[in-house]
Order: C-alpha cells, then sequence, then structure tokens
C-alpha cells in the first residue's frame, strides 16, 4: 500500500507540497507538510489520534448521531418498542411488509484492516516509544478489533478472521486473499481469548471513554452471553439454523461452558471494577434517568462514547416532546409504543396491562389525573418514557388527545379531537395538548408517549444553534447485573440470578429482595433486559439470541406484538355526573400512522451476504434461507 493510501486509512491529514526549482538537496531534506511512518509510530498524540479515529467508527445500529462512523439511530423506529412520529418522508417505517434479509447487514472489513495496520505499525515502526506504551497500544487496538468482531458475528453468523494485513501481490492470484468463514464459535472464541490477553495491558483506569479491564470484561460478557444463548436456543428450534460447516449454528454443548465464562466476567465486574449502580437522586423515576444521561459523578457507566462542544450531535433537536420544543423545524421522531409502556410491571409484581375499563368492559375507570393511570408502576418507565402528566426540563408535557363529551340522546360519549395543538374546547379548557398526540400530524406523537432516555434536558439543547453533548453509552453496570443474572438462571443457579437482579428492581422501587430462587422465571429475567435497557440497541439482539424474534413478530396484525400500540387521554365533559366530569379516561388502538405488522422471519437471524462479497471471494458460503 502506498504512502498516501497510508494516511488516508488511519485518518490523519496531510497536505503535499509542489516541487518546484532544481536545488541539488531539493529531494534530501525534511518534508513539513507530510506526516511520515516513523513519526505516526513514535508520537504517542499522533497514535492516539489513530486510535480516536477508531474509537468513533465503532458499530451502533441506533446511536445518537447519523453518519458513516454510527448508525442511523432512524432505526430505532423500524424494531425498537417504538415507531415514526416524525416527518411523513420516513413513513415507510411503519409500513414495512418485512425485514429484508440485508437487514443489520455489517462486512466491516475496512475497519479490521485499518486495525491491522495499526498493529502492524507500532510493531515493526515503534522504535522510540517504551515497551510499555507499545504494550498499552497494541492491547487497545486489539480490544477496538475484538469489539468489531462482537458486531460482525451477531449479525453474520462466522465470518473470516483476518488478524494480519492481506495484500494483494499482482500475480494474478488472489486465492491467498479469498479467506473463507470461521465458524460461528470460532469467532467468538476469538473475541474471549483476545479479552484474556490484553485486559491486564490496557491501562486507562478509571475512563469510561477508552477501552480499560473492566470494559474488556464487559464485551467478553456479553459476548459470551449471545454465544451460549445461541448454543442452547437455537437448537431447542424445531428446525436448527445451521450451516454444514459450522459458519452458523453453535453446538448446544458449547452452552454450559460459554454461560460460565460470561457469569465468571461479570462477577468479576460487579464484585472488583469499582463500579456502584447510580443513586444520585432520591426521585427513583429521575434517578434512573440521570443513570444513563448524567456524565459527572456517574460510576456506573464503564464505557461510552462521548460528545464534546467540538462533536455535538442533534438527537435531542429531532426526538423533543412537541410541547417544548425550542426552535426546532422537527421534534417527537421516536415514540415509544404502548407495547413498551405496559411491559413494566407494577410494584407489587404483577403484570404491567393499564386499567383501562371496568373488569366487565362496560365503563371507563376513570381518573382525577392523567399520571394516576401510572400509578405504582416500575420507576424505570418514568426514567425512560415522557407520559401523559409528567414534566421534562421543569415544564409540564401536555399530552392529551381531545374530550370524551357525554351526549345524552345517544347515551354514550362522543370523541372530539382539535385539529390545532394547544386548542380549547366549548368550555375554554384544554381541547387537545400541547404535544398531542394526533392521529395523523407530524412531529407529534401517534402513539400519546415522548422519548425522556436520551433526551438532553440541558437548556436549549434541542435547538439547532445549541444543540447536545448527551453521550452515548456501550456499557454500563446494569446490563452486567442483567447479563450475570440471565447466565446464572441457564445455569440453574436461580438464587444467585435473584441476587443479580434485585438491586435493579430495587432502585426502581421494589422492596429489597423482591425475588428469590423460588419466584424468578426466565420471562422476568428476560422483561428486565427490556424494562432496563430500552432504547440503548440492545432488544433487536435480545430477541435474537433467544429464538423468539420470529415468534413477536409474526407479520399479523391480529397478534398484539406485532403492531405499535396508542394510549391517548381523554378529559370527560359530562356536566352533572361528580363521579366522571373532569376526570380523564384513555383509549388502546393501534397507532394511526403504524401500517404493516412487523415480521421477523427465520432468514433474519443471520443477515445476508452481499452478492458482491461473494464474487470476490467464492469461499464465502452463503447464510441460510438466503
Amino acid at each position: 500500500m502506498n504512502r498516501k493510501q497510508f494516511i488516508n486509512t488511519l485518518g490523519s491529514f496531510a497536505v503535499f507540497s509542489v516541487f518546484a526549482g532544481c536545488k541539488k538537496d531539493w529531494l534530501d531534506r525534511e518534508p513539513h507538510t507530510i506526516i511520515l511512518d516513523e513519526q505516526v509510530w513514535n508520537d504517542p498524540q499522533e497514535i492516539l489520534g489513530i486510535l480516536a479515529n477508531l474509537y468513533g467508527r465503532l458499530t451502533t445500529d441506533t446511536g445518537l448521531i447519523t453518519g458513516d462512523n454510527v448508525a442511523n439511530w432512524f432505526n430505532a423506529a423500524d424494531y425498537m418498542d417504538a415507531m415514526w412520529s416524525g416527518q411523513s418522508n420516513e413513513d415507510w417505517r411503519n409500513n414495512l411488509p418485512n425485514y429484508g434479509f440485508e437487514y443489520w447487514r455489517l462486512w466491516a472489513y475496512g475497519y479490521i484492516r485499518d486495525v491491522n495496520l495499526a498493529l502492524e505499525g507500532l510493531k515493526t515502526k515503534s522504535k522510540e516509544l517504551d515497551d510499555s506504551q507499545i504494550e498499552q497500544f497494541n492491547a487497545e487496538f486489539r480490544f477496538l478489533r475484538a469489539y468489531q468482531y462482537f458486531e460482525l458475528v451477531k449479525r453474520m453468523g462466522g465470518v473470516p478472521l483476518v488478524t494480519e494485513i492481506l495484500d494483494y501481490d499482482f500475480s494474478g492470484d488472489p486465492t491467498p486473499l479469498q479467506v473463507p468463514r470461521s465458524k460461528e464459535h470460532e469467532i467468538y472464541d476469538f473475541i474471549a481469548s483476545e479479552v484474556d490477553e490484553i485486559k491486564e495491558k490496557l491501562g486507562n483506569e478509571g475512563s469510561n471513554t477508552r477501552a480499560n479491564k473492566y470494559t474488556a470484561l464487559a464485551l467478553k460478557s456479553r459476548a459470551l452471553l449471545y454465544a451460549a444463548s445461541i448454543a442452547k436456543f437455537n437448537n431447542e428450534l424445531p428446525n436448527p439454523i445451521t450451516t454444514s460447516g459450522g459458519e452458523v449454528g453453535i453446538p448446544a454443548s458449547m452452552a454450559e461452558d460459554y454461560y460460565k465464562d460470561s457469569l465468571a466476567a461479570s462477577t468479576e465486574i460487579i464484585t472488583k471494577g469499582g463500579y456502584e449502580l447510580y443513586s444520585g437522586n432520591s426521585d427513583l423515576g429521575e434517578n434512573f434517568y440521570e443513570a444513563v444521561t448524567t456524565k459527572s459523578a456517574n460510576n456506573e457507566v464503564l464505557f461510552a462514547r462521548d460528545h464534546s462542544a467540538k462533536n455535538k450531535h442533534l438527537f435531542s433537536y429531532d426526538n423533543i416532546a412537541r410541547g417544548i420544543r425550542e426552535d426546532n423545524l422537527g421534534s417527537s421522531s421516536i415514540t415509544p409504543s404502548l407495547n413498551l409502556v405496559e411491559s413494566y410491571p407494577y410494584l407489587d409484581g404483577s403484570e404491567g396491562k393499564l386499567k383501562l375499563k371496568t373488569p366487565d368492559g362496560s365503563d371507563y375507570i376513570y381518573y382525577d389525573n392523567l399520571e394516576d393511570v401510572f400509578a405504582q408502576k416500575d420507576a424505570r418507565l418514568y426514567g425512560t418514557v415522557i407520559y401523559p402528566g409528567t414534566s421534562f426540563k421543569g415544564e409540564n408535557i401536555e399530552i392529551q388527545a381531545g374530550v370524551k363529551e357525554w351526549d345524552s340522546s345517544k347515551n354514550e360519549y362522543n370523541t372530539v379531537e382539535g385539529a390545532q395543538l394547544g386548542s380549547s374546547f366549548t368550555d375554554g379548557k384544554l381541547l387537545t395538548g400541547t404535544s398531542g398526540p394526533q392521529r395523523a400530524g407530524q412531529n407529534v406523537s401517534n402513539t400519546g408517549f415522548y422519548l425522556r432516555k436520551y433526551i438532553d434536558s440541558t437548556p436549549l439543547s434541542s435547538s439547532r444553534g445549541v444543540q447536545s453533548q448527551m453521550w452515548w453509552i456501550w456499557f454500563r453496570l446494569g446490563e452486567i447485573h442483567l447479563n450475570a443474572a440471565e447466565a446464572a438462571f441457564e445455569l440453574n443457579r436461580k438464587g444467585d440470578a435473584a441476587g443479580f437482579l434485585n438491586p435493579l428492581r430495587e432502585r426502581a422501587g421494589y422492596g429489597s429482595n423482591s425475588l428469590n430462587g423460588n419466584t424468578i422465571t426466565r420471562h422476568i429475567v428476560r422483561n428486565e433486559f427490556r424494562c432496563e435497557l430500552a432504547f440503548e440497541d440492545h432488544h433487536l439482539w435480545d430477541l435474537r439470541r433467544w429464538r423468539t424474534a420470529h415468534l413477536k413478530w409474526t407479520g399479523s396484525k391480529s397478534n398484539e406484538e406485532d403492531m405499535v400500540y396508542a394510549l391517548y387521554p381523554y378529559r370527560v365533559v359530562k356536566p352533572g355526573d361528580a363521579a366522571r366530569d373532569g376526570k380523564y379516561v384513555f383509549d388502546k388502538f393501534v397507532a394511526p400512522r403504524f401500517v404493516a405488522p412487523r415480521y421477523f422471519r427465520m432468514g433474519n437471524y443471520y443477515s445476508s451476504i452481499d452478492q458482491s462479497v461473494r464474487n470476490n471471494n467464492p469461499k464465502i458460503v452463503k447464510n441460510p434461507f438466503h
């Protein structure tokens, strides 16, 4: 590879001079406008610049910024517990007939090559760095490569394992460059072995933006839990998804060891890492919001992609609740579903279905205040979702769809909804809130809910001029507790599993030791993932590794999980009926802009490999069903 390619690959910038003149020693002069290999690999600051570039390019599927280096947050509307309520040009996201087999595809070998080039540069050209510096940088590059291989394997199954630079020799024979796919378990094994080799060499103690020992262990905790899940649950399918060469599918016999190793990594983080579940606010709902969004004095976060004044983003601009937007042209794009809201249990342990009608369905249940229908819910709901009757940035979020006006001639309510947000009814009181919801409006919630998690509460952070410095969390201690609980449960250590979940639940408002070995179930464990990690880029991948996505999203409008449901609040207008007039009732129905039921096919468990990849490398076998 030539000099220019090398510089471009590593994200260094060079301005090339035009050579002129005829002095004898011209070509012997030290260039002032080109960074040479030897300068890069012997200058810690240059190496840090390369690392920063690679950190910034780590793959995520629903991050906070849109660009080539971080996947599009719009994707959350396609398959998370939410839908699209923004501008109508993205309404196709609410009308997907199925997920194409190319969904979630990744073939990040440009990134892998860049890391391998960096490792080679450190090895052969770092003559002025001391051994400890070289060792630490080497470990950090290897962590980034291992993380990217995890992103590859969780989407594609086994992929070519390339740990050295592959250069074409122009001999006319490309076969030395045509690396076949490894077995799926071999990629997970590689990730685990890399972590074991580098964890003590990473340094960066106390950092939550650069990898350290516990960041690496968090990767091992997550990756091996995925491997264990696939080994167990893929083989419980009536027809396990496999290829003859093992590129897809992990033997069931490997599940137990993967669970044990994942649990060991999680336990080491929990007991020795010095991390703590965030508890900086006595208000449990606000506390959970802060656990994700607060940067200072937050010892829960192991690893995050930070954003500074020089690297701000518009996630809050595009997703702030409609009624409190600042200079926004758009807002309210990703809106949570009632499905998610009802997945949060009540604090007495009962299922989370909201109480909207009397037991016989003959009448509404009437609430004095909008927020009363959510009373005694898991506090993580408040920290994740803005629901009716709550506030954000110190401002009430007006969520009211309209009024239910009693018509005595028909002995029923007429539903009246305002075309104008913030409009008044004939009685002079509120008709439709400034934040809707509305059935067809753009940039206003179609579900009756708004995002709270990851929305910046800093003044003007949702404006174009100021924007947001909110970070994106890769790993936090809450997830590690969940990983430990699931691994322990699947190893039939149910008491231990309950012990890992109870601190999360106590923070959410449950009593101490709300679970024990006799009461914990797989459903409870999995629902904890859904409630704790909503909108943190986990839900889809959990459903895939548990092999339940095809059971949840069946493509049928009659299956409630396939559709995004809305909750619309109404003020009751029934003069003379003190038990009902001025109270609030709620209607549940499919969100009006949501059209097609979600449909996850068996071929979606592994994404398809682009044909151009297979054209260049005939050794690459297809994934099943493609």
